[in-house]
């Protein structure tokens, strides 16, 4: 079944958020953005107003006090000009540097900076004509289109409040002296300014949790994709079986080399095959270095055969020993003293082989131990 909004109803996974981030979509808010830059060039204005317009009055008095060598030299001219463009810069310096931190943090505040090269990448699909009247002409157009009308009228309608309001500070600048002048109409921007841009952090009050939502909304996920995305992650069945019978692989070859170490095999005789070892000076008591069944345990009895590694025939300690102990374990207590009756006879055998004695005779393992409780 194709799948559809409707069927959208899981929320995104870390790693579908995190492969839409690498993709640069991160929720973004350009009123968000838009007011803070604004507040803070008005608030800068407001409070560095009047040392600006002082500068700037500077720079335009020395603008217009060029004397004649100065203005018949064109590159005296260039220099005297240079340097009071670059006055005026300074003076202008700490709105400029504010509005740049104002236009770097905004996008802290909803969803953080984010440089993605899969963003800038050419990519034809934006392209499509087709493509781009659907989204122009789908629900989400209309609603941007209205959200526009809506912030442009209201905008509006608070700058005509403002200038309606300030028209006759504005007409009274022109009795006023230059000096003064100048500082009342830094002033009446800013504050104009500050209003029209908290006009804007209102909207984008509104417009950040919208696009928040929005965001949320095109991430969600089917229930198939969740599936999907967790047989990814954690590896398939088919993959899941495969590491499994390459560690099977793995330790059974690891455990083949361990058996010409091994003291003695014991045996079912044909559907068990156990390989011990025990050191005295490191071990505590012996160990399982290899067990298996059927072909497995043919094979250790094949390697036992060409390494000269002793083959008893126990068959109730050979199946306890096999479902009781794991490869590399140690012997249960239950199992020592049929163990120590087994290694017993075999270094005994080895030394009647030496010394050309009479081989001993085999113990009889208690039948009952393989029913008893390790």
């Amino acid at each position: 079944m194709a799948d559809t909004d409707q069927e959208r109803t899981e929320q995104p996974t870390s790693k579908r958020l995190e492969e839409a981030r690498k993709e640069g979509r991160v929720p973004r808010s350009q009123d968000l953005s838009t007011a803070a830059v604004l507040l803070v060039a008005g608030g800068a204005l407001r409070v560095f107003g009047a040392s600006i317009s002082t500068s700037l009055m500077g720079v335009m008095h020395a603008g217009l006090e060029l004397s004649s060598a100065q203005a018949r030299d064109p590159q005296l001219a260039l220099a005297t000009a240079g340097s009071e463009l670059l006055h005026a810069l300074i003076a202008c310096a700490p709105v400029f540097a504010l509005t740049v931190v104002a236009a770097l943090a905004a996008p802290l505040a909803l969803g953080g900076w984010n440089f993605s090269l899969e963003a800038l990448s050419l990519n034809f699909t934006r392209l499509d004509p087709i493509a781009g009247f659907g989204r122009v002409f789908s629900v989400r157009g209309a609603v941007e289109l209205a959200k526009a009308f809506a912030k442009f009228l209201l905008v509006a309608g608070t700058a005509f409040l403002v200038l309606h309001n300030q028209a006759t500070q504005m007409l009274a600048l022109g009795s006023e002296r230059l000096a003064d002048a100048l500082g009342d109409s830094v002033r009446l921007v800013a504050d104009a300014v500050l209003l029209i841009s908290g006009t804007l952090g209102l909207i984008a009050a509104l417009d950040v949790p919208w696009q928040l939502w929005q965001h949320h909304k095109e991430l969600r996920m089917t229930r198939e994709e969740i599936r999907e995305e967790a047989k990814e992650s954690e590896g398939s069945p088919e993959n899941k079986r495969r590491v499994r019978r390459a560690q099977r692989d793995l330790l059974r070859r690891r455990m083949m080399h361990e058996v010409p170490k091994a003291d003695v095999v014991v045996t079912n005789p044909t559907h068990f095959a156990v390989a011990l070892r025990y050191d005295e000076s490191r071990m505590r008591a012996p160990r399982v270095v290899a067990k298996g069944a059927d072909l497995i345990a043919a094979r250790i009895r094949e390697i036992a055969t060409e390494h000269a590694v002793p083959v008893f025939e126990a068959p109730p300690l050979a199946r306890a020993l096999y479902h009781n102990v794991d490869i590399g374990g140690e012997i249960p207590t239950a199992l020592y003293v049929a163990v120590a009756q087994v290694l017993t006879y075999i270094y005994r055998l080895k030394a009647a082989r030496t010394s050309g004695q009479l081989p001993p005779e085999p113990p009889v393992i208690d039948p009952s131990i393989e029913t008893t409780r390790h």
